[in-house]
């Protein structure tokens, strides 16, 4: 049986780490700002259907490994609040997800809008 009220607070949960992440990691506020930009841009310009799910795909790509880049860097800090080499390492482990993912989407928006600008 699906317990309603539980799943409500599973989302309640969910969404309070999302403000979390828009108030006190500043990449975040560039990530939202730059998915703000790409949504308004593909409206004006009747981005195809196709085009669009490569769009939203290369969002959510960015934002999950943001989340779970974030994630980690607090795991890390927790765990060793001083800073030790393997820690760094980690953490620019995923950091560089977040690299990846950001490069993605940029060639994504390349391929698609190049069409609109060259």
């Amino acid at each position: 049986m699906i317990n309603i009220k539980k799943n409500l607070k599973s989302y309640k949960y969910a969404i309070k780490g999302l403000k979390h992440l828009l108030i006190f990691e500043n990449n975040a506020r560039i990530h939202l700002a730059a998915t703000l930009f790409i949504l308004i841009l593909s409206a004006y310009f009747n981005i195809e259907e196709t085009e669009w799910l490569w769009i939203v795909l290369a969002i959510t790509i960015v934002w999950i490994t943001e989340l779970l880049n974030t994630a980690i860097e607090k795991i890390v800090d927790f765990i060793s609040p001083e800073f030790h080499p393997a820690a760094g390492k980690i953490k620019d482990l995923s950091a560089a997800a977040v690299l990846i993912a950001a490069i993605f989407a940029l060639i994504v928006g390349v391929v698609i809008f190049k069409k609109y600008f060259f």
